[in-house]
C-alpha cells in the first residue's frame, strides 16, 4: 500500500491562472518523501552517520488542475531500486476521488556526504526500501 499525505492548497501555491503552478508540485513530492525518510529511515541518524538522499531525475506529468481549497492526497512508493538508485512512484489525486492530478517518477541516489558520491544500495537500504513496494 502507498504511503499517503495530504496538503490543502493555499493562496501561495497559485499562479496567475488561479490554479497550482507547475514547481509547487515538485515541493509537494518532497514534502511525501521527507514523511518517508521520517518514518522509514530515521532521518536525523542518516544525516548524521554522513549519509543524504539526492534527487538525480524526476519525470513530472500533469494531468488536471488543482485550485484554492481543494486537498490533494499525494500517494508514494518505490517503483524500482537498482544497485546505487531507486525511484519512487507520487501519484497526486483530489483527495476523495480518483481524479488523477499528476504523476512523477522521482529517481534518487544515497550519497556519502563526505565524498558526495552514491553509495552501493547494499541489503540495510534494500531491506527498507522493499517496505514501500506495493504489495
Amino acid at each position: 500500500m502507498p504511503e499517503k499525505i495530504s496538503i490543502k492548497v493555499r493562496g501561495y501555491h497559485l499562479d496567475v491562472y488561479g490554479h497550482v503552478n507547475n514547481t509547487r508540485y515538485l515541493e509537494f513530492l518532497e514534502e511525501a518523501r521527507w514523511t518517508i525518510k521520517e518514518k522509514y529511515f530515521d532521518f536525523p541518524e542518516i544525516h548524521n552517520k554522513g549519509f543524504g538522499f539526492v534527487v538525480v531525475n524526476t519525470n513530472i506529468n500533469y494531468r488536471s488542475y488543482a485550485e484554492l481549497g481543494d486537498t490533494l492526497e499525494i500517494r508514494t512508493h518505490v517503483i524500482k531500486i537498482g544497485s546505487k538508485s531507486a525511484a519512487f512512484r507520487h501519484e497526486i489525486y483530489l483527495i476523495g476521488t480518483e481524479k488523477l492530478i499528476a504523476d512523477a517518477d522521482v529517481t534518487f541516489v544515497i550519497i556519502n556526504r563526505e565524498n558526495g558520491k552514491a553509495i552501493e544500495l547494499g541489503d540495510d537500504w534494500r531491506s527498507k526500501l522493499e517496505k514501500l513496494r506495493p504489495a
